[in-house]
């Protein structure tokens, strides 16, 4: 029997297991034993075409097994399998010139990195010719602007264009309860100058993008990734492939993260781990999912980590090496990573050779608005005035709610029935087709699809209330909190 890993992801499909044990004599058998009996979990790892999808990689014990015997990797009694789907010795920096010396201020602040050998004088002067570029402000920048600045690295930019908002502040720890409404970057500005006022600060308020990133990158000696969609991290990834750059990269989902250095030397890059991002909505975000608040704090510590030890030269860097950590059982792994002669980034031939369209690529549209009454809507969505108008006068129709339990009870629409998402296609029978049926969720990409899933399976009454329980308690009923 061997034991396969489930990474948090994908437990809703096995009854909310983290790990199953399946019998098989390779790692083909026991994915076929594990899919038929979880069937909802064969689509988030096959295509339609049976193939193991690129956006997922799987191990066996801490070797990846596209390049061993790949679905006929021969699998023995105890081996442990871990799927990773995507949710990601110290040779120094290239930096300018050092500066003379540091001030009699910066020795003292300084003053036990100094009598570090591995550090001294030598290094902290590195540290203060270093140059970092932050791509976001948020969970996994706050604790890497704080840690980077107090170490005294000379040059910090941040790539943010949002401002603050309460939901932010149960994990994002540069900013405070007074700083609601301020742009990301002054908040972050502001703490970090006073932590540390001998550290330059660059400010770049804009969306990183195609047309911008080559510009805004190549000024600096380090990026590191701290984004939470994919196409800035297929973005930030290509861009500091072309450019040279060491890319830093961290990811974090609910109690789970990851981290890894990319494009460094001859290490592999983030396209060689993930040549393909998921199709859109099938990997949740940490809106959807949610994130422990303390978890950005690890992996953004881990992430500044490496990117210190990168610019002192010493250690053992996270290259070819991806960190996994697993807050709920207090576990780190760490599995190998390879590069790809065929990576079409960092192969032996690349093919990408400028920066592309990575909305296209990534099959999402470029910004998410909250649909209005004024935008007109489809036959199949419902504005939330109109729902709470149709309660009011007591039409017959189902609200369902496609939820979590747990969201659930932070905050309902009074008589909604419960279906999570993950489980309508097995509790499908107990809706009726011949009534009226408005699903919501807390934003409307769920219960989205959840009305393309009732449509396809022949449901002709059924609408999405488009904003969610978010809109609803903006434009319906403003006692219902928001999440």
């Amino acid at each position: 029997m061997a034991k396969i890993l489930i990474p948090t992801p994908l437990r809703q499909y096995v009854a909310k297991q983290d790990a199953v044990e399946v019998a098989g004599a390779t790692v083909g058998e026991v994915l076929a034993t594990l899919t038929s009996e979880h069937e909802e979990l064969r689509r988030h790892l096959y295509s339609d075409e049976g193939k193991l999808r690129s956006f997922v990689n799987v191990y066996i014990n801490d070797e990846d097994i596209r390049y061993l015997q790949k679905d006929k990797t021969p699998v023995a009694d105890g081996d442990t399998i871990s799927i990773v789907p995507s949710i990601a010795g110290g040779v120094t920096v290239e930096t300018p010139a050092p500066p003379a010396t540091l001030s009699k201020e910066e020795v003292l602040r300084y003053s036990r990195h100094l009598i570090m050998p591995e550090v001294g004088m030598d290094g902290q002067i590195k540290l203060k010719s270093a140059s970092v570029l932050l791509v976001g402000a948020g969970g996994l920048g706050s604790p890497l602007a704080l840690y980077l600045a107090a170490a005294g690295i000379g040059r910090i930019g941040l790539v943010d264009f949002d401002v603050v908002d309460f939901t932010n502040l149960q994990r994002q720890v540069i900013h405070g309860t007074s700083d609601v409404g301020r742009k990301k970057l002054d908040s972050a500005a502001a703490k970090m100058t006073e932590i540390n006022p001998y550290v330059s600060i660059g400010r770049h308020e804009v969306a990183l993008s195609s047309e911008n990133a080559l510009d805004i990158i190549k000024d600096y000696d380090i990026v590191v990734d701290g984004t939470d969609n994919f196409p800035t991290r297929y973005l930030v990834n290509d861009a500091c492939v072309l450019l040279g750059k060491p890319n830093v990269y961290g990811s974090i989902f609910r109690f789970e993260g990851q981290a890894t250095v990319f494009a460094y030397e001859d290490g592999p890059c983030y396209r060689c781990l993930y040549p393909e991002p998921p199709p859109p909505g099938l990997v949740p975000s940490c809106a959807e999912g949610g994130v422990l608040g303390i978890l950005p704090g690890l992996i953004g510590l881990v992430q500044a980590t490496e990117t210190v030890k990168l610019i002192l030269g010493k250690g053992e860097p996270l290259v070819g090496r991806l960190l996994l950590y697993d807050a709920l059982a207090m576990r780190f792994r760490e599995l190998k990573l390879r590069r790809n002669p065929e990576c079409p980034a960092c192969g032996d031939h690349p093919t990408i050779t400028k920066l592309i369209d990575y909305h296209q690529f990534c099959g999402v549209p470029r910004q998410e608005q909250e649909p209005v009454p004024s935008q007109g809507l489809s036959e199949w969505e419902i504005h939330p005035v109109q729902v709470k108008g149709n309660l009011d006068r007591g039409d017959r129709f189902l609200l369902l709610d496609v939820r979590e339990p747990h969201e659930y009870q932070i905050c309902r629409i009074p008589a909604a029935k419960l279906i999570p998402l993950g489980e309508l296609p097995k509790r499908v029978h107990e809706l009726d087709s011949s009534e009226e049926i408005v699903a919501y969720c807390r934003s409307g990409v769920r219960s989205g699809k959840a009305v393309d899933f009732l449509r396809q399976a022949g449901f002709r009454k059924v609408k999405n209330m488009v904003g969610g329980i978010l809109a609803w308690s903006d434009k319906v009923d403003p006692s219902v909190p928001k999440y």
